[in-house]
């Protein structure tokens, strides 16, 4: 059987995708991922790296409160009793991605745990082989395998992720744990200046860890964050180890100086962002879709998701490196759907 519409990955993007492929009666497949060990040492579990996160406070319509009963009854028991218990303070990344893969479930959409490892975009309907060994043709394909934070590589920084380690200053920067608290930022780019620059606004001072003596940032982004009284630079240092404990998480950064790897000091802070980039993950395309330098899947029409392939639409974080962000993600996931939805009945496929 050829499939009408596959939907490849599981984040924001990829279940509100599955939510209106559904409801329009495309029986939409979503493949959601496989869970492999080096899936999760690369951070593309299921349900996307949403779900490493702990606390959302900006996604619309999920409010701090006490939301246990809604949770108890909207999301099956057998996922349900695996989850932590209701914080209280928003949604958790858990409990939103699995509200959002039921969702998508209630209407419909089936669900397959695997990885697709390859796509034959010479023809359609296209190819397509997953982890497992299964091959599946599709007329329509979705792609919203989103991008993963890069990270130094050091085993503290898994250790403390969600307890103050972090790779997105918009998402996390105005939790309780970083307000009026030193902070520590990674990098030396444009996203390190953009994160740094945001974290004043909560952070009491916002250290700034580059190897070199100088930024490759833009000028204009480098000297906004030069000139900002909040932000301190560590010049010519390096992070070796993100110091912390289970009860408090995040307390300080190790750092050495690479002129003289004698030289280190401890910087106390309650986070440690890294801001070094993300890398999309289009892997198993390939190379055969259009990307822009970074390596992001290009939108090759103007406010639709078309890629450079008929046929083959992209949502989330796999073709937006600039905002990032959960509900443009699912905004992103709503028109792939619908921009698929409109292709397949051009095409005669209903």
């Amino acid at each position: 059987m050829t499939e009408k519409v596959t939907i490849i990955g599981s984040g924001p993007a990829g279940w509100t995708a599955a939510i209106y492929a559904a409801r329009a009666e495309l029986q939409p497949v979503v493949y959601e991922g496989a869970e492999t060990e080096e899936n999760r040492l690369k951070g593309t579990l299921p349900l996307g790296q949403l779900s490493q996160t702990t606390e959302v406070e900006n996604f619309p319509g999920f409010p701090s409160g006490d939301m246990t009963a809604y949770l108890d009854s909207s999301i099956d028991d057998d996922k349900r009793r695996y989850m932590a218990p209701h914080q209280k303070h928003g949604v958790s990344g858990p409990e939103l991605m699995e509200l959002m893969r039921q969702q998508a479930a209630n209407f419909g959409a089936r669900i397959v745990t695997d990885d697709i490892v390859s796509v034959d975009t010479s023809e359609r309907p296209f190819k397509m082989k997953t982890l497992s060994g299964a091959e599946i043709t599709s007329h329509a394909v979705i792609i919203a395998t989103g991008a993963r934070a890069n990270y130094l590589g050091l085993p503290s920084e898994e250790r403390f992720k969600n307890m103050g380690v972090s790779a997105c200053a918009v998402c996390d920067g105005a939790l309780p744990r970083f307000r009026n608290q030193p902070v520590v930022v990674v990098g030396g780019g444009d996203s390190a200046m953009e994160e740094a620059t945001f974290l004043t606004k909560f952070a009491s001072v916002v250290y700034i860890v580059h190897r070199r003596d100088s930024f490759r940032a833009s000028r204009i982004m480098a000297e906004r964050a030069l000139n900002n009284p909040k932000i301190q630079v560590k010049w010519n240092s390096v992070v070796d180890e993100v110091l912390g404990d289970d009860q408090k998480g995040v307390t300080g950064v190790r750092i050495r100086n690479t002129d003289d790897a004698d030289q280190s000091e401890v910087v106390e802070a309650t986070g440690y962002f890294a801001a070094i980039g993300h890398t999309p993950n289009t892997e198993f395309l390939k190379g055969q879709l259009q990307t822009n330098e970074k390596g992001y899947l290009i939108w090759t029409t103007p406010h639709r998701t078309m890629t450079s392939v008929e046929g083959i639409f992209a949502s989330g974080d796999v073709a937006d490196d600039y905002y990032r962000q959960a509900v443009t993600a699912a905004g992103t996931g709503c028109s792939s759907a619908l921009d698929a939805e409109r292709w397949l009945a051009a095409q005669g496929i209903e």
